[in-house]
């Protein structure tokens, strides 16, 4: 059977672990079965057949999952590489709207959140500030191009064995990159399985932050063969590394800070921790749990 695939058509959807949106928990209690989310543009491969209005997907970073038929537009693989090579770039911005006209007054065909993948076919269109872009699905608009960051990674390994990743020309350059990236999700809401500006969870902050600098890590919060970050000694953790707890996962900042998404009450979502005692923002039950240091380096 010849090889399907998909394109996220909507600014952000839930990716389930099951072909189901509920199950139960081991308090019996009906709990969520997300497992991650995907952002507009995004592609999947479909690797079985549609089950209860469910297809069975893997991402381009090898994360599988299941999808709402409804929410992804299927598509074969010429016109899934002609997309991802047709000029895509990156939304930057908390919630950006796409615009019929290059003008705010213009009618807003759609609001996507940071990390969506869109066409640009113009940077800087007739009006300046204003990028021309073009929807999967042929549709054209405008967007403000100050949004706009160029796509670093690839999604090719879609359509191949190989997880790609980008070569890292000056280590401290990337390291600055991926902590100003999850950064910019600071005071986020922490949203089991989210992975966007919407709400976003320990591992989707950390994994997001890296698609987002070209390097594909695991989607979960712990070291997994196949993927780039290898542990190394706590003593060696440099800035961009990755500190891990039992199911829990943040990036480190140096000086004893690190950044993470918590669901912790009076402390829930993207926020900023020491490992000083002695500071206001000390978590000793992280302190006393991180196991582990990770670094792609």
């Amino acid at each position: 059977m010849e090889q399907q695939f998909a394109v996220i058509k909507k600014p952000v959807i839930t990716i389930w672990d099951r072909p189901g949106e509920t199950k139960e928990n081991r308090e019996k209690k009906l709990v969520s079965s997300i497992a991650d989310e995907g952002i507009y543009g995004m592609g999947l491969r479909i690797t079985g057949e549609e089950d209860q209005g469910f297809y069975p997907v893997v991402t381009a970073y090898h994360y599988p999952g299941y999808v709402r038929k409804e929410d992804v537009e299927l598509t074969g693989l010429s016109d899934l590489i002609n997309w991802e090579e047709g000029g895509l770039m990156v939304t930057d911005g908390e919630f950006v709207d796409i615009m019929s006209i290059p003008r705010v007054q213009g009618v807003r065909i759609m609001s996507v959140p940071r990390g969506a993948l869109i066409k640009v076919r113009e940077f800087e269109s007739e009006e300046p500030g204003w990028a021309m872009v073009e929807l999967f699905d042929g549709q054209k608009g405008f967007m403000r191009n100050q949004y706009l960051r160029p796509k670093e990674y690839s999604q090719s390994a879609l359509w191949t064995d190989h997880l790609p990743q980008k070569e890292i020309v000056d280590e401290r350059e990337f390291r600055l990159a991926v902590i100003e990236t999850a950064m910019e999700y600071l005071g986020t809401q922490y949203r089991w399985g989210g992975r966007t500006s919407l709400g976003i969870d320990c591992s989707g902050l950390t994994s997001q932050s890296y698609l987002m600098n070209g390097i594909i890590i695991f989607r979960d919060a712990k070291i997994q063969p196949g993927f780039p970050v290898k542990e190394i000694p706590r003593d060696e953790m440099l800035p961009g590394d990755l500190m891990y707890f039992p199911g829990h996962i943040a990036m480190y900042l140096g000086d004893g800070s690190y950044i993470h998404s918590t669901g912790k009450i009076g402390s829930s979502g993207v926020v900023i921790n020491s490992l000083n005692p002695h500071a206001a923002d000390y978590r000793e039950d992280l302190a006393n749990s991180w196991y582990a240091s990770g670094s792609i380096f």
